[in-house]
C-alpha cells in the first residue's frame, strides 16, 4: 500500500499466533507482507521474544506498522478459554452451553487466571473480583460447571 492510500498514518494488525511457533506462511505472511513489513524479520524476533513461553501457547500480539515500513509489537496472555480449557481437561466448550456440562472448574483456577489475565494493559485498570466475574461467564459459555 501506498502512504497515500494509508493517509501516513501506522497501521495495527491483530494476530493469534503459537508462542515460538511463528513462520511466514499464512496468517502472518500474506496479513504483514500486503503491507511492506518482511514477515521473516517479524518471526524471528516474535520467536525470540516468546522463547520463555512454552511452545504452542496461543499468543494474541499486536502489530503496529509505520508508515516507513517499521513495526512495533505487544504480546499478550493466552485467551482465557485457553485457560479453562487446559484446566478443565476439555478438547472443545459444550453446543450447547447452559444444557450440558462438559466439565468442571474450581474457583481457586478461575482466580489464578484472574492474576494472570489482570498483567494485561487493557485489563490492569480493572478489580480482580470483575475480571473473576468475565471468567466466570467465559466458563458458562463453555458448559464447564463452576465448583468451590
Amino acid at each position: 500500500m501506498s502512504k497515500a492510500a494509508t493517509g501516513g498514518r501506522a497501521q495495527t494488525v491483530r494476530l493469534l499466533l503459537a508462542a515460538g511457533k511463528a513462520s511466514p506462511t499464512p496468517p502472518i505472511g500474506p496479513a504483514l507482507g500486503a503491507r511492506g513489513v518482511r514477515a521473516m524479520d517479524f518471526c524471528k524476533e516474535f520467536n525470540a521474544r516468546t522463547a520463555h513461553l512454552q511452545v504452542g501457547i496461543p499468543t494474541p500480539t499486536l502489530v503496529t506498522i509505520q508508515p516507513d515500513r517499521t513495526f512495533t509489537f505487544i504480546t499478550k496472555t493466552p485467551p482465557v478459554t485457553y485457560f479453562l480449557k487446559k484446566t478443565s481437561g476439555i478438547e472443545k466448550g459444550a453446543a450447547k452451553p447452559g444444557h450440558e456440562v462438559t466439565g468442571t472448574v474450581s474457583l481457586k483456577h478461575i482466580y489464578e487466571i484472574a492474576k494472570v489475565k489482570q498483567t494485561d494493559e487493557h485489563l490492569k485498570h480493572l478489580p480482580l473480583e470483575s475480571i473473576t466475574r468475565m471468567i466466570l461467564g467465559s466458563s458458562r459459555s463453555l458448559g464447564l460447571r463452576v465448583v468451590p
